[in-house]
């Protein structure tokens, strides 16, 4: 492949070879933004990959029957890697527990129970948690729209240039002594024009599977926060409550 690349014959290095220094930062430019459209989809597909792997780990950890005691401890090989199930249920324990903890110094018995305020309290931390985790997982996506748009531009930006370049060889010197001239300008203008594509159809595709993935991954995070949320209300709920349930009609 890098032979097919290199060969003198590719119409890709010919243009490069062929066009001025405005022309060769153009073609630097579109080849900086496809490496960089490359490393962040496959840093960012293997990221989330990981994130599932360990999500679905930690979810068969959880049980209802004791929401406050899980037990896990994160692999400092893959540390770098965010866990937002992890995060999700730090932030649900800390705050529960400090309610809690609260609720004890006035408890009349030694039972402890959770009002719905405490409840309201709760819930709104876990959502405060899940939506940094969510803003984790899509940083520096904003990146891959940016190269979706700029990628065209930029070989617009080199076709234009190209033509430019073409005519006014053709206006200096003639069309007699301008054949030259105007075959690396043309080439350059097309060459541009196709990386630009290149560029960008990859990076948009990968943005549209990321961002579908992200969004896919937050209904998971809300299953897993309702599911939280609803073992820790069966767990410390009023006595007032469930003789409610029970009476109900």
């Amino acid at each position: 492949m890098n032979f097919i690349l290199l060969a003198s014959g590719n119409p890709f290095i010919t243009a490069y070879v062929g066009s001025d220094w405005f022309g060769k930062l153009i073609f630097w430019g579109l080849f900086l933004l496809s490496a960089l459209s490359w490393t962040i989809l496959i840093r960012k597909a293997w990221i989330f990959h990981q994130v599932q792997k360990l999500s679905a780990e930690f979810s068969s950890l959880f049980s209802e029957k004791d929401p406050l005691n899980l037990q896990f401890t994160r692999s400092s090989q893959i540390v770098e890697v965010p866990h937002p199930f992890f995060e999700i249920y730090k932030a649900f324990k800390q705050k529960t527990l400090q309610i809690i903890g609260r609720n004890h110094l006035y408890a009349p018995t030694s039972e402890v129970f959770l009002s719905e305020a405490d409840l309201g309290l709760v819930e709104s931390q876990v959502h405060t948690a899940l939506a940094a985790q969510l803003k984790t997982l899509e940083k520096n996506l904003f990146i891959l729209s940016t190269i979706v748009t700029l990628g065209p531009f930029l070989g617009l930006l080199g076709t234009v240039w190209g033509i430019l370049l073409t005519f006014a060889q053709l206006h200096s010197r003639g069309f007699s002594s301008g054949n030259s001239a105007m075959l690396s300008g043309l080439s350059m203008a097309l060459a541009t024009t196709v990386i630009g594509l290149v560029v960008a159809i990859p990076a948009l595709i990968g943005y549209n599977y990321l961002k579908n993935a992200a969004r896919e991954y937050r209904r998971d995070m809300e299953d897993f926060s309702q599911l939280l949320l609803t073992a820790v209300e069966l767990q410390y709920r009023r006595p007032d409550h469930a003789e409610k349930i029970q009476t109900a009609p």
